[in-house]
């Protein structure tokens, strides 16, 4: 219920019964706890109480503490064959992924992998809702208590612009005058434009991003329609480059990004699952914070790949 913001007819859905059913479960738990767990509006569930949000956390555990088992049990009686579910954004998907994928379903052929493209805070919510086993993004997971966090690689932001264009001919190019020029650059919340956005505030400028996009080949296509000078990502910049257009590196402007790969902090991993964050991530060291979630030496296991 909590999952679905409280909206019970959501939650039935997901359990595969009806409304009614879960209000009486909810209100048989009630009963037997001695307390109210949920604040109510008549009918409607509205939020949690005081004790509802002391017993959230036990409940969560518990919760995955059961999909353990299955995945424990799955794991013995299915170790040829299961399917491993990736939430990442897509530039992620789209730049970064595409060899790991391809040398995991060399090693895994009869694995199913999926790739669920999001938000990074949509992504966070897969991951802790069990829908998705691991994510990656740009933007910190690293607040979040439940997940655990491994840094996967650092890049920056490179500018394109038109090749006469006036800062084509500059080395380095200040903040300054990259503000007075119109702006191409990616979706609030995405692939680094948080720390756009801060270095322009911090520096009392106020850009004028003209138009946001989620591909590099979006933004690409506007700047060579002249709509304004391009920030992306410099992990797709050979998607972008050429054709018209310079490049110019920015990153003593704003810095380094760190990307993210974080798992849920107690849900057991199945060996392909630690390989593909090893294809990811080369054994350095970080990837001993997982080691307690491995569920055990596993064959390689369904078939196919999806995007949604």
């Amino acid at each position: 219920a909590t999952r679905h913001g409280f909206n019970l007819t959501e939650a039935a859905e997901r359990l595969h019964t009806s409304q009614s059913g879960v209000s009486r479960h909810i209100r048989d738990l009630e009963e037997e706890l001695g307390v109210e767990l949920f604040i109510r509006e008549g009918k409607r569930l509205t939020g949690l109480t005081e004790p509802g949000k002391e017993v959230m956390p036990l409940v969560e555990r518990m919760l995955v503490d059961a999909e353990n088992i299955k995945r424990v049990a799955d794991h013995f009686s299915r170790c040829d064959e299961g399917s491993l579910s990736v939430a990442t954004t897509h530039t992620q998907a789209r730049y970064v992924l595409p060899e790991v994928v391809r040398q995991f379903r060399v090693l895994y052929p009869r694995v199913h992998l999926s790739l669920h493209q999001g938000s990074p805070q949509e992504i966070a919510e897969r991951v802790m809702r069990g829908d998705a086993d691991l994510a990656i993004a740009t933007e910190s997971m690293t607040d979040n208590p439940l997940l655990v966090s491994l840094p996967y690689y650092r890049w920056h932001h490179t500018l394109i612009l038109p090749q006469d264009h006036p800062l084509a001919a500059q080395e380095d190019i200040t903040l300054q005058a990259l503000a007075e020029w119109p702006i191409v650059t990616y979706h609030e919340g995405f692939t680094g434009r948080a720390r756009i956005d801060a270095t322009f505030a911090q520096s009392g400028l106020r850009p004028d991003i003209v138009l946001s996009a989620l591909d590099a080949d979006v933004i690409g296509t506007y700047v060579k329609l002249g709509l304004g000078v391009g920030l992306v990502a410099s992990m797709a910049l050979e998607s972008v480059a050429g054709a018209g257009l310079a490049t110019r590196s920015v990153r003593h402007l704003f810095g380094e990004n760190q990307a993210w790969l974080a798992v849920h902090e107690g849900r057991r991993l199945r060996d392909y699952v630690h390989s593909f964050i090893g294809l990811c991530i080369p054994d350095d060291g970080s990837t001993r914070a997982l080691a307690p979630l491995r569920i055990g030496s596993a064959s390689r296991g369904a078939a196919g790949l999806t995007l949604d």
